[in-house]
């Protein structure tokens, strides 16, 4: 694990770890991840990276207590996290969102206060608070009031980001958060999630573009259903360790 350079901000410390050990996923009789075992903390963005049915989708569900596991522990903070927790955020491939769905971008913040107040709790002045900030933070007050079918690309994760935000989040699970994006708003988003982690947030994000990950990314986790390698990116890389990753078949994402 690299050690973390960046200031925390008040509320995300940079010792809170994420520590997965001996990770394992099944679905019916197909291994979809075995043996990941890895650790890294708040301040840092890792990229996970491997072909398509490699497990990367798996292992944020699995971080995300989203899909069960067959095996090994996820701790947090030095607990073992069991199911779902509300420090962890979640955020989908944009096409498995149905961007139809009649909601403004507030109220889609909004959401990410239910965990606090519940889902048929009046909201508080701080959970009303939250959301202002959030909104303001990701430079999306002017469009609070807008569809989120409306929304272009890039909007659209700024918005999802948000709600992350307005839970207050310390992890944020993004699955292949720039594909879709064209080149201005990826850097916008590469520059957003940069200064998420320098406040104190842990992103891990599955990634296709190796041309890119260096400068978007500080750590990489290097997937072929079993885990191939982890570390810092200079290190992790290489020509040979990216053969290994990708000369495998993988097995069903």
């Amino acid at each position: 694990m690299s050690e973390v350079h960046h200031d925390c901000c008040e509320h995300h410390d940079h010792h809170h770890e994420l520590v997965v050990e001996n990770l394992r996923v099944t679905y019916r009789r197909h291994v979809a991840l075995d043996g990941i075992r890895f650790a890294t903390s708040c301040g840092n963005r890792v990229a996970l990276i491997g072909a398509n049915g490699a497990g990367k989708s798996t292992l944020i569900k699995a971080i995300a207590g989203l899909v069960p596991r067959a095996a090994g522990t996820i701790r947090w903070r030095g607990t073992a996290v069991k199911k779902w927790s509300r420090e962890f955020a979640y955020l989908p491939q944009r096409e498995e969102v149905d961007w139809s769905f009649p909601i403004t971008v507030r109220g889609l913040v909004e959401m990410g206060r239910y965990p606090q107040a519940g889902w048929w709790g009046r909201f508080s002045s701080s959970d009303e608070d939250a959301v202002d900030r959030a909104l303001e933070a990701l430079e999306l007050v002017d469009l609070r009031e807008r569809q989120i079918r409306e929304l272009s690309g890039g909007q659209q994760q700024r918005a999802f980001l948000a709600r992350a935000i307005a839970q207050e989040a310390h992890v944020l699970l993004l699955d292949e958060p720039f594909t879709g994006l064209d080149r201005r708003a990826s850097s916008q988003l590469g520059e957003l999630l940069d200064r998420l982690a320098r406040e104190g947030r842990l992103i891990i994000a599955s990634h296709h573009d190796l041309r890119s990950a260096p400068e978007l990314f500080d750590e990489a986790l290097l997937l072929s259903t079993r885990q191939v390698a982890f570390g810092p990116v200079a290190e992790v890389l290489t020509p040979e360790l990216l053969d290994r990753t990708f000369a495998v078949p993988a097995a069903i994402e």
